[in-house]
């Protein structure tokens, strides 16, 4: 029976669990396979091209996308404010 880790954030890599081998991911995506999942490759193949295609939209309309009341919310959370003005003497 195989033991699982649980690793707190910040833990120092000499403490930390190793990387999965490569022969450990194969096995984890075979499974998946078997399975019916679909597992995509982390990155195409050498020589071929993007599956994905065409030109992306303009970025207004993609902006126009965004329901009103979310657009409000991340302005209101991620744009800068100031909250007052100093003048610094030399």
């Amino acid at each position: 029976m195989e033991r699982e880790e649980f690793v707190a954030a910040g833990t120092p890599p000499s403490e930390a669990p190793p990387w999965p081998a490569a022969s450990d991911e194969e096995a984890f995506l075979a499974e998946g396979r078997a399975a019916g999942d679909p597992v995509p490759p982390a990155f195409p193949p050498p020589g071929e091209e993007s599956r994905v295609g065409g030109d992306l939209p303009p970025l207004d309309e993609l902006v126009g996308r965004i329901p009103p009341a979310v657009r409000e919310a991340l302005d209101d959370l991620f744009r800068a404010k100031f909250t007052g003005v100093r003048r610094v003497l030399q």
